[in-house]
């Protein structure tokens, strides 16, 4: 019966909460259908010729995902999969029609370079990877035409079918090539599919093209695919150099799913892709990198199957692909890498800025260039700073100019405070519940319990500001409030509001970055919804006054909750992924980050409403209420496991053996790693089965060293502690005649400047399925034969001595022969970790022993230690 003690204000206050609740809602509700895909209609394997039909594309991925098994580097699937593209390509070949000139190749690529990545410096050396290319083009085509590359992988990550990354890639340009070909368009360019076998080594097969291949020099346009997850929006996350690739795409794509802000973002989220290699290292050649990004729960896990593929995601891929590689071919700017360095030189046609795009729910594209942008963004800022002249024109005078600017900045800066305390708040809850809770990351696999827990709270930290200055104000004088409720809105707090906008605006386009576009919107929004409240304003207090003010924002606060929604969906999903950090504060860095992004997206979706719902919402009533709903949400928060099949812990598994040289074992365990704050003693905790393991009970120890984890270096550096412990090496011995084992092939060689030459033998002996060989150098290191004989930027190893890392692939049956240059007398320290996929049967036993919610990458890693 407490309501009826509430004052009429409080009762007008909870009828606008229950409003707004019903908005959102219905907000989130048209939000997660666009998100997955639910307006699109996936067309079945008897759709048109002339149409791209997801059910056909299928048909490709069952083949790759289901009856080939397993697409790594060293498996046989891997070359089953090359097999199938290239029949696949070769039947379309035999069926298009005179008009057409088609040239299907299978290529082995071979090369080494550097690069940094995850920001570690290494080397790679590879060899033998195999690429199946397509070139498309009409009768009347010439070799050095320019030409539009579409490219995709068809290898996946370690112990994963890879049906959506990056089978769902393939698959989409099977069906692509295919419906050019049926389609009978004939490109007025040449169209080049790359089909490339070795991305998940770190970009091999695009290298290993666009260093070496005849049609390399041609590419004047490409579309790279990749999947960061099952599907969803098929988001251009980078574009570039220049802006004309971005503006092909927002003039032609079918359903546009674009955010130039996701390029600022890019990175973040540890992983990268072949756009690297054709756009910025190598290439400089204008393209899109296109990527799913839903369903991240899935990614290189043995989860990634094709029933998680979201249904409609491949079809709106694929209608959007046929029409962007229409839309390169025809642009009179796509031009061969001769032409681009002619025009460039000239300064004549070409556009070195990106532009300023995003979609609109998928709906429509919003582009202009960063020209443009550079008046645009400044505009709400100039519209702030003469705002108060001209509301001061009736009684101008300096003071009365200077009052206003005061009240401006004091509404500004209390909105900032405002979006400051939407995200405090809700991390000091986070942490909170830490300390009362057995396990982190409840809301991992139920992504709803994040919402409920954090934007309660993260609405009282946007209140509560104006609670403290309604309540100093009344404190100090109510008879000073003589300005009417409208003007005081208005007059301060909205300009206040909209003057923080303008101003983030100003500064991301002064900083370069694309997320001025979303402030710009927003401040342009309230712009609007202001100039409308003037013209129909209702003074009395009521709903109508917050519709009238509403009204214009929908569009807006629509696209910050599909944006803002979709960016914490995906942050949410990669959480499991971002690596542990050593406790005690390894334990809060997921939860705090979940929290503060929940904060700044609801300040971005409800921060536009506080000039107008904040007096009436800062009640202590209100704010009781949303805190005692995030209370009861971490309560029952709590309750809930943080994983499951549908969203796996991921773990790391690895049976390192170390060796003495081609036939002795020194050493012999098993090591787990896991990739987020939920540490291993949490997994074995809930891993009954695979605790209770004989060989787990003794002997057992953790280790905080990186070194154990070389074979899959530099992603070892997300592992912050390893658990191990030994086992016996029969099987071992039972299944192996040769371990790895590295040997100088030549005397040594001094120069005149006392620079030593070692040449080295590495064979790999007997081993099953390798994937990568990793070589770690420590010493008085100053060349090697790898990488244009260059070395890349030292490494430090739990804080070891300086290394330089190389990761060598590719026809592990051949020796690999090299050099090392040391220019000093001091010996040269050189660690070798072969990473086989083959597991023993106790090892495939121990593995099964996990629950399903625990998703267990395997290997056997072979260690040896050389000093020469």
């Amino acid at each position: 019966m407490a309501i009826f003690r509430l004052k009429s204000g409080d009762i007008f206050a909870f009828k606008l909460l229950f409003v707004l609740a019903i908005m959102y809602g219905l907000m989130s509700v048209l939000v997660y259908s666009v998100l997955h895909m639910k307006f699109i209609t996936p067309l079945g394997i008897d759709a048109p010729l002339n149409q791209f039909s997801e059910g056909r594309a299928i048909q490709h991925l069952r083949v790759l995902s289901e009856e080939i098994d397993g697409r790594q580097e060293g498996r046989p699937g891997l070359k089953q999969a090359a097999d199938y593209i290239k029949e696949q390509l070769e039947l379309l070949k035999i069926r298009a029609n005179s008009n057409f000139r088609i040239e299907v190749e299978e290529t082995l690529v071979n090369g080494s370079f550097s690069m940094m990545f995850l920001g570690h410096s290494l080397s790679l050396a590879y060899r033998a990877h195999t690429n199946i290319l397509m070139r498309i083009s009409s009768v009347n085509s010439t070799e050095t035409d320019a030409s539009v590359l579409v490219n995709g992988h068809y290898d996946s990550a370690l112990n994963s079918p890879g049906a959506a990354d990056c089978g769902s890639c393939v698959a989409s340009m099977l069906e692509l090539a295919r419906l050019i070909v049926d389609s009978n368009w004939i490109s007025p360019r040449p169209v080049i599919f790359l089909f490339n076998g070795a991305e998940e080594l770190f970009m091999l097969g695009s290298h290993g093209f666009i260093t070496t291949h005849k049609w390399r020099d041609t590419i004047g346009a490409f579309i790279n695919m990749e999947a960061s997850g099952s599907g969803g929006p098929d988001v251009v996350c980078q574009s570039g150099p220049g802006s004309w690739a971005s503006r092909v795409y927002a003039q032609s794509a079918v359903y546009p799913m674009a955010q130039s802000s996701a390029q600022d973002l890019f990175g973040v989220i540890p992983g990268d892709t072949d756009y690297r290699i054709f756009a910025q290292d190598y290439g400089k050649i204008p393209g899109l990198d296109v990527i799913f990004l839903l369903g991240g729960y899935f990614y290189h896990t043995s989860s990634d199957t094709l029933e998680r593929l979201l249904p409609g995601s491949i079809q709106a891929r694929g209608d959007n692909l046929f029409s962007l590689v229409r839309a390169f071919a025809s642009s009179s700017m796509l031009r061969n890498a001769s032409e681009r360095q002619y025009f460039e030189s000239a300064d004549q046609g070409t556009d070195s800025e990106r532009a300023i795009f995003f979609d609109y729910m998928t709906w429509f594209m919003v582009y202009y260039p960063k020209s443009v942008a550079a008046v645009l963004h400044i505009l709400p800022v100039v519209i702030f700073l003469v705002a108060p002249i001209i509301l001061c024109q009736a009684n101008f005078g300096l003071c009365s100019c200077c009052k206003t600017y005061f009240d401006f900045l004091k509404g500004m800066f209390q909105h900032f405070i405002a979006i400051i305390m939407a995200i405090i708040v809700p991390v000091v809850l986070a942490v909170c519940r830490l300390f009362f809770s057995n396990h982190a990351m409840n809301w991992f696999a139920n992504p709803y319990l994040a919402f409920m827990m954090f934007v309660p709270c993260s609405v009282v930290g946007l209140l509560i500001p104006r609670y403290m200055w309604r309540h100093f104000h009344d404190y100090q004088d109510m008879s000073v409030q003589i300005m009417s409720r409208e003007a005081r809105i208005y007059e301060s707090n909205f300009y206040g509001a909209f003057g923080f906008y303008a101003l983030l605006t100003m500064v991301f386009s002064l900083a370069g970055l694309g997320g001025g576009s979303l402030t710009f919107f927003t401040s342009v929004s309230m712009l609007l919804a202001w100039i409308f409240t003037q013209l129909l304003s209702y003074p009395e207090h009521s709903l109508r006054s917050v519709v009238v003010y509403l009204f214009p924002l929908l569009p807006c606060l629509t696209y910050s909750v599909h944006y803002g929604g979709f960016i914490t969906q995906f942050l949410i999903e990669k959480m499991g992924m971002m690596g542990s950090v050593p406790p005690p504060y390894g334990y809060y860095v997921q939860d705090i980050a979940v929290a503060a992004m929940v904060g700044i997206v609801t300040g971005w979706c409800v921060g536009p409403l506080l000039p107008v719902i904040g007096d009436w919402l800062a009640r202590s009533s209100i704010l009781q209420t949303l805190l005692q709903l995030s209370v009861l949400a971490l309560a029952l928060s709590s309750g809930f496991f943080p994983y499951s099949a549908e969203a796996p812990k991921r773990v790391v598994m690895q049976h390192a053996i170390l060796t003495a040289d081609s036939t002795q074992i020194l050493d012999s365990s098993y090591e787990f790693g896991v990739l987020d704050s939920n540490s291993l003693s949490f997994l074995f905790k809930y891993a009954q089965e695979a605790s209770e393991h004989p060989q787990i009970g003794s002997g057992y120890s953790f280790q905080n060293t990186r070194d154990r984890w070389l074979a899959i270096f530099p992603v070892s550096n997300l592992i912050s502690r390893s658990f191990k412990f030994p086992v016996g090496h029969e099987e071992i011995l039972k299944q192996y005649n040769s371990f790895p084992h590295l040997s100088t092939i030549e005397r040594e060689v001094f120069s005149d400047a006392g620079i030593r030459k070692v040449h080295l033998e590495l064979n790999l002996g007997s081993l099953k399925e390798v994937s990568v060989t990793v070589l770690n150098v420590t010493g008085p290191l100053s060349g090697w034969s790898f990488a244009d004989k260059t070395l890349p930027a030292p490494e430090t190893i739990d804080g070891g001595p300086p290394s330089y890392i190389c990761r060598l692939s590719g026809a592990s049956y051949e020796k690999w022969a090299f050099w090392l240059e040391a220019n000093s007398s001091e010996p040269l320290r050189v660690e070798v970790v072969a990473l086989d996929q083959h597991l023993t049967d106790s090892a495939k036993e121990l593995k099964h022993r996990f629950p399903e919610w625990a998703d267990i990458v395997a290997y056997t890693s072979f260690m040896s230690s050389y000093t020469f």
